[in-house]
């Protein structure tokens, strides 16, 4: 066990994930903490959000991994749980009560489960769930949404894709979180010249919002393998004109990065066909938010991929890309590996220990290789098991790596 283990601490999930070993947060230097292993014990608020669906049954999960992971590296964890989505429209009546929301912004960082469900899907649109998200990401200022889509060995053969097309994808879409067609105005509903009813949204982009997640995204290219394709539809579109003309002006600041571009027609047929001539792409908000998707189902599982989304100041929110998935809430099916390395990425990115970080996904990959799968990554040969056990197996594998670090 120990030689498999130290084996897999060789080559920590964050190379995986993003292709370097230094931190893709230059950005917002002034707010991402150094890493501290030398110091004394550490202390950091953290906010949890369960939300609704298997969110409780998976932070429950990361909370504890978190929770053993600060008892090896000298830190303690405050944690505070405050309601969100449908469970705070059922408690105080809107999705995002001020009290949350005041939680979230004095934290270190917040740490979500999911939100959403049938529930409330018939409630008018300021009373849904994801409104309450929504309010959220603008509450705590965060604008840069890190989504990772990495194929691991181990689960290759999960993915519905020919394995030599899936076999070392290692992409990362950079999203831009807080602009665009879900917060632009006007918008609303309204009636036509023959008094036909209509609906309208408002994509639009100051130069100022392109320029900020262009130069995060070019970072993270830097970092990876220097690559970075901007998706847009500038044959269509004038927001999308704007943001390639900004993106453009860009490129000569970073001469080490290529840059290219693609409509988004085409990179979502390409994402599926040929996925890895993709390093790091950059998009818009409504964009992202069906290529990252797109990007995860290449993995075989949307319940292995975390994300952070960070901003210029103040704390950052780390959650699962997968939904809420309301069908298996309280079954104890729920793949909780994502909202795990989901808390790593809290470590690394929002409070900066990357030691903590490292151990988390170790322990992950160590998980993997020793053969347990939930439903969504099952596979023959391989052992099944639910929610709960996959965390209390990932806090064994947490425990061995302790062990093998002892030895060196």
């Amino acid at each position: 066990m120990a030689a498999a283990v130290q084996a897999n601490l060789s080559r920590p999930f964050e190379t995986l994930i993003l292709g370097s070993r230094r931190p893709v947060h230059p950005w917002r230097s002034a707010r991402i903490r150094c890493s501290a292993a030398a110091s004394p014990r550490r202390s950091y608020s953290i906010t949890l959000l369960p939300g609704d669906g298997i969110g409780p049954e998976v932070v429950s999960v990361a909370k504890d991994v978190l929770s053993l992971v600060g008892s090896l590296q000298g830190i303690e964890f405050r944690f505070r749980e405050v309601p969100v989505g449908g469970a705070a429209l059922d408690s105080t009546g809107v999705p995002l009560p001020d009290e949350t929301l005041a939680a979230a912004k004095e934290s270190d960082a917040v740490l979500l489960g999911a939100i959403g469900g049938y529930k409330w899907d018939a409630n008018e649109k300021h009373l849904k769930p994801e409104t309450g998200l929504l309010q959220l990401r603008a509450g705590l200022g965060v604008f840069a949404n890190l989504r990772p889509a990495t194929v691991l060995p181990q689960l290759v053969d999960s993915s519905t894709l020919k394995k030599e097309v899936a076999e070392g994808v290692d992409i990362m879409v950079v999203r831009e979180l807080t602009g665009g067609i879900y917060f632009g105005k006007p918008r609303g509903f309204g009636s036509n010249d023959r008094g036909e009813d209509i609906g309208f949204n408002t994509e639009v982009y100051s130069a100022s919002e392109i320029d900020r997640i262009a130069r995060v995204a070019f970072e993270v290219a830097r970092k990876r393998h220097g690559k970075l394709c901007s998706v847009d539809k500038a044959n269509v579109l004038e927001a999308s004109m704007l943001w390639r003309k900004r993106v453009n002006g860009l490129a000569s600041e970073f001469p080490d990065v290529e840059l290219s571009h693609m409509y988004v027609d085409n990179a979502a047929m390409q994402l599926i066909r040929n996925p890895k001539q993709f390093d790091t792409i950059v998009t818009n908000n409504i964009f992202g938010d069906i290529l990252s998707d797109e990007a995860s189902m290449l993995t075989g599982s949307i319940g292995m991929l975390p994300s952070a989304s960070i901003g210029d100041l103040g704390p950052g929110l780390f959650e699962p890309i997968h939904g809420s998935a309301p069908d298996i809430a309280g079954q104890d099916k729920a793949n909780p590996l994502a909202t795990v390395l989901s808390a790593a990425m809290l470590l690394r990115y929002g409070l900066g220990e990357e030691e903590g970080a490292k151990r988390i996904e170790a322990a992950v990959i160590n998980t993997l290789n020793r053969g347990f799968r939930t439903g969504d990554i099952f596979s023959s040969g391989t052992t099944l098991v639910g929610c709960k056990q996959m965390g209390e197996e990932v806090l064994r594998s947490v425990e061995a790596g302790k062990q093998v670090a002892a030895l060196h």
